[in-house]
């Protein structure tokens, strides 16, 4: 029986187990062999039945214990699992493999100092074994203790023989010498561990791996001669490594942090480039880093001779590889008049400036695609769509030009038009996959989820294809998609996309547990440490913050404007007494219509049984519309348990101490807000979150009705005394620290709205007086942004936020209009304020779409009627009514 589950031969250890059951039909361990059998046939609750029964007729067998464990391990339920071993241990507490499944799920749930003792233990049975000191070795090292795991591989290498390691370990015997030597410099045995290095040369194979550690050990030592030398022999091997580049700088003393050098530093560092340049002429590392230093005209100079052949090439990363380049003042102008010089030069001669080679055509192409994503990180979206169509009409067929006017239009507020343009891009090549996410990326930033989907689908297998997205983890579309639901106000489904990113964390990291076994036995000791602290920060990556803050954003709202089902309810209460009748007789009838449904979808998705027995059951998803999502009882304490998760690993992020806020303060837990208003005033003082949240705080505060109970007085005895440390309010009242906020930033748009609304809260009866603040602010021209025009100082972000405020907050609609006629005017391509060249307006089509056949002119007016077929073409012709062709 036992072979058979081993062998995954699960019909016949079923047979098995019944023939010994028929003899012994109380036989405990049986019973649980079978469950355990059982519950690889996902046959669960059978399993579990089956393997308590096991257990209670034979409570004192470490068999029973250890399968309850293995499987409550199966479901993930680790701290049970945990509980069984240990229980199996009390009984036999030697057993060799209980002991290992226990060090497995000491590992995963970094239960450390545990995990060391199982280790001990292990070791101590089997010392025979290379695992058992490997293991014990990893395990002092993640319980913080370098040194001890340090005494234990060298208290293992005094058992090898000398000629160890034969021909077919070499590999692994090196990769512990290397884990060992970096061990010894993280604990500050530099000497020892340079040492060490020189001793084992001979037994380390990965030289590469060898140099690096070296390297990093000569740094430490001070040896910085010997260092440079080394670096010298990695760039001859990686000559576009930057981190070989960097290192060679700290080593001649060359190395600055921030990016600032004296002059003498700079003429230093041009010569060193210089004469590496010339070593290594292939190299691209070595003409790109100069530019980070360079400045004025040493810096045109570089960068002309750096992208002359990128253009040539044709390389379209040129701009991204720059664009770091942008936040160093003053060579973002120098580059727009390098690029304006070469077209104008392109132009005229058909080459390069004082070349008298002429350059083939598709060099103007390139020189035009540049510069439109030049004007438009400088916010110059007219200048950029000029450029963009120039380089269109030049050549019509490349397909990152639609992708960049897509770009630009988005910026420039049109995501409409942005997601035709980009669609036109994709039925260019419709088997290119980066393509078609783009597309989609566009789609789902419009608001156009249906046609989004179906075109995200054309690349996934045929069948359930939504279940594919999510089986492949595709979590920019879902948080796109997500973002694009809390738009609408379909929060469920909102909600339903984001809970999927914060399940594919929870897969990433149950993903590890197969890894702390075989890391140890393959020996790749050094990948699975770095695993292990990439996994312990997993939580702190973007993707899972945008997740996060979007759930409880739905919460939020959820909790502010309860769901249509406690409403609808009220109003049934209300009605007569036969209304009440039929419309329950509605209600049973259209849930045994929908229950009928569901048995027949679950019917023609029956599971079917493998050869080995196991059941291969198609997932059904009770719940595909997030509509018991946003039926939950208490959104609040839905949206705390992500909200935790930010606090401990999004701690530096603003926006999650206004959340924080934000759940606390209708939670009405007073000191937990004060203590999330406390971290955003050490992040950001001056930030408008930051001001409506203080200000909307102590207005709360001051509406507190007197305090009765010792616990009250306690929060109130604890207010008083935080208020005068917040030095906006040490002596002020609430109105003057609005108003000197007021006077600090009456030049930003953001922060005049954010006083505005505070005076709605604090005095209700000026709104007027409110309204008039925002209307009363003036765009103020930026400082000159290149040579071609100047910037406004409003955000489209921005503009959009205060439109929202005097709509809905302020709820003065003649004042949004108003608003609305001049943010039309500042973003003419907008179509959320309908500028006079966006896709609202249907006049100005042809500002926007250019046919790749015909160059005829395309506004899609109603993209919701088109129906992508699989080879990416329009299956409803009806559709092509609503399209003004010009």
């Amino acid at each position: 029986m036992q072979k058979s589950y081993e062998t995954k031969q699960y019909k016949k250890g079923l047979k098995a187990a019944d023939a010994i059951l028929k003899k012994f039909p109380d036989h405990g361990e049986t019973l649980s062999m079978k469950g355990l059998t059982l519950n690889c046939m996902d046959r669960k609750s059978e399993a579990y039945e089956l393997v308590r029964l096991g257990l209670k007729n034979d409570l004192k067998s470490h068999v029973c214990w250890h399968v309850y464990g293995l499987l409550y391990r199966s479901d993930r339920e680790y701290r049970e699992a945990i509980k069984c071993y240990r229980n199996a241990l009390k009984i036999d507490p030697n057993n060799i493999e209980i002991l290992r499944d226990l060090s497995l799920l000491q590992a995963q749930m970094r239960d450390l100092s545990g995990f060391v003792e199982t280790r001990q233990q292990l070791l101590s049975l089997k010392p025979n074994h290379r695992m058992n000191w490997i293991g014990f070795a990893v395990a002092h090292h993640l319980n913080f203790n370098a040194l001890k795991a340090v005494d234990i591989l060298e208290a293992y290498e005094g058992t090898l023989e000398d000629d160890y390691p034969p021909d077919n370990e070499r590999g692994e015997h090196s990769e512990m010498l290397l884990y060992k030597i970096s061990l010894l410099e993280e604990c500050g045995l530099v000497q020892k561990a340079l040492e060490e290095l020189h001793n084992k040369e001979s037994k380390i194979i990965d030289k590469l791996s060898y140099k690096e550690q070296r390297v990093s050990i000569l740094e430490k030592l001070g040896l910085f001669n010997d260092a440079k030398e080394l670096y010298m022999v990695l760039l001859s091997m990686n000559p576009d490594n930057y981190r070989y580049y960097e290192g060679l700088q700290r080593c001649m003393g060359l190395y600055s942090v921030d990016g600032q050098y004296s002059s003498d530093e700079i003429c230093q560092l041009e010569a060193m480039y210089e004469s590496l340049s010339k070593q290594y002429k292939k190299s691209s590392a070595v003409k790109r880093i100069p530019l980070d230093f360079l400045s004025a005209e040493k810096f045109r100079l570089a960068a002309e001779q750096y992208i002359r052949p990128f253009l040539s090439k044709g390389i379209p990363s040129l701009f991204s590889d720059l664009s770091p380049l942008y936040d160093h003042p003053g060579k973002a102008d120098i580059l727009e008049q390098l690029f304006l010089e070469l077209e104008h030069s392109i132009k005229t001669t058909g080459g390069f400036p004082e070349s008298v080679d002429k350059e083939p055509p598709p060099i103007l192409l390139w020189a035009l695609f540049y510069l439109s994503q030049h004007y438009d990180r400088r916010g110059l979206y007219e200048i950029a769509l000029k450029k963009i169509d120039e380089a269109i009409e030049h050549t019509p067929t490349v397909i990152d030009l639609y992708l960049v006017k897509s770009r630009i239009l988005k910026h420039a507020g049109d995501l409409t038009a942005a997601a035709a343009l980009a669609d036109e891009a994709r039925c260019m090549d419709l088997a290119d996959r980066y393509v078609n996410s783009q597309c989609v990326k566009r789609m789902l930033q419009s608001d156009q989820v249906v046609l989004a989907e179906k075109t995200a689908v054309l690349f996934t297998k045929d069948g359930e294809q939504h279940n594919n997205l999510y089986d492949m983890q595709c979590m920019w579309y879902e948080l796109a998609s997500g973002e694009s639901y809390l738009r609408q106000g379909d929060l469920g489904r909102a909600l339903k996309k984001f809970l999927s990113v914060e399940k594919h964390y929870a897969d990433i990291t149950e993903d590890q547990f197969d890894f702390h076994a075989y890391c140890l036995r393959k020996m790749t000791l050094r990948t699975y440490v770095e695993m292990l602290k990439f996994q312990d920060h997993l939580h702190s990556y973007p993707y899972f913050h945008k997740a996060a803050t979007g759930a409880i954003n739905c919460y939020l709202k959820l909790y502010d404007s309860p769901s249509k089902s406690s409403t609808e309810d009220e109003e049934i209460s209300k009605l007569p007494t036969s209304q009440k009748k039929k419309l329950r007789q509605k209600q049973r009838k259209a849930e045994a219509r929908a229950k009928k449904e569901a048995e027949v979808k679950e019917g023609s998705n029956a599971p079917t049984v493998s050869k080995s027995g196991r059941r291969v059951a198609k997932s059904v998803d009770p719940d595909p519309h997030g509509d018991k999502l946003s039926q939950v009882e208490d959104p609040l304490m839905e949206a705390t348990k992500y909200l935790k998760l930010l606090q401990k690993h999004s701690s530096n992020f603003l926006e999650t101490h206004l959340l924080s806020f934000e759940v606390y303060i209708r939670k009405q837990k007073i000191l937990l807000a004060l203590q999330a208003l406390k971290h955003m005033q050490r992040l950001d003082a001056n930030d408008p979150d930051t001001h409506r949240c203080l200000i909307k705080f102590f207005h709360k505060v001051e509406t507190i009705p007197a305090p009765v109970t010792d616990a009250e007085k306690l929060v109130s005895s604890v207010l008083e005394a935080e208020r005068p440390l917040f030095s906006q309010l040490h002596g002020k009242s609430l109105v003057e620290a609005n108003a000197l906020f007021l006077e600090a930033h009456k030049d930003s748009l953001r922060h005049r709205a954010a006083v505005a609304e505070m005076i709605s809260v604090i005095e209700p009866s000026k709104k007027d007086e409110a309204v008039n603040l925002i209307e009363e602010s003036t765009n103020n021209l930026v400082a000159p942004n290149g040579a071609l025009g100047s910037i406004r100082n409003w955000t489209l972000k921005d503009c959009i936020g205060v439109h929202t405020l005097l709509e809905s907050t302020l709820d003065d609609h003649n004042a949004a209009s108003r608003w609305k006629a001049r943010c039309a005017e500042y973003f003419p391509y907008s179509s959320y304020f309908e500028g006079k060249h966006s896709s609202v307006i249907s006049n100005s089509a042809n500002h926007h779409f250019h046919g790749t056949e015909n160059g005829g002119d395309i506004l899609v007016a109603n993209q919701s009627a088109f129906s992508v077929a699989s080879n990416g073409n329009v299956e409803k012709l009806e559709g092509l009514k609503d399209l003004v062709i010009q």
